[in-house]
């Protein structure tokens, strides 16, 4: 017997419709897998950003409460020196991310730490300024 359509190894022979039908089966399969693997990787890419955003409000809330503290202390609760107030920002900065990195050893601050609080400082700015905004406004109307 000749084998027309090549040989498999279990004695069977396939003839060109059912090896075309197992070749769509094949992209089938490989398209349904690139699908999934996408959404898997997405999901993995959401949980990612999730964890960042937490640990950035995280960062941001404990920045806030060691600058209030330490500027709370000063005279009439404001730094004297604007170098002053630069320094009660930069050492909240820093106990801030000791904070969040507390179980671990830390000695260096990487520079996307420090940018993430200070896009976390100026989104607090900006909404500050919009409630600022809306309470002027609305005291404008009553008066």
């Amino acid at each position: 017997m000749t084998e027309e359509y090549g040989h498999i190894p279990d004695g069977f022979l396939l003839n060109p419709e059912e090896i075309q039908e197992l070749r769509k089966q094949k992209h089938e399969i490989t398209a349904y897998a690139k699908e999934k693997l996408g959404k898997l990787m997405n999901h993995e890419e959401m949980i990612e950003e999730a964890e960042r955003r937490e640990k950035s409000n995280r960062v941001l809330q404990r920045y806030n409460d060691f600058y209030n503290l330490e500027c709370s202390g000063l005279p009439h609760g404001t730094p004297i020196t604007p170098e002053q107030q630069q320094i009660i920002a930069f050492q909240s900065m820093i106990d801030a991310l000791r904070c969040e990195y507390l179980n671990q050893e830390y000695t260096h601050i990487a520079i996307t730490d420090i940018e993430d609080l200070m896009e976390a400082l100026y989104q607090q700015s900006i909404s500050f300024l919009k409630k600022v905004k809306e309470f002027k406004d609305s005291a404008e109307g009553v008066a």
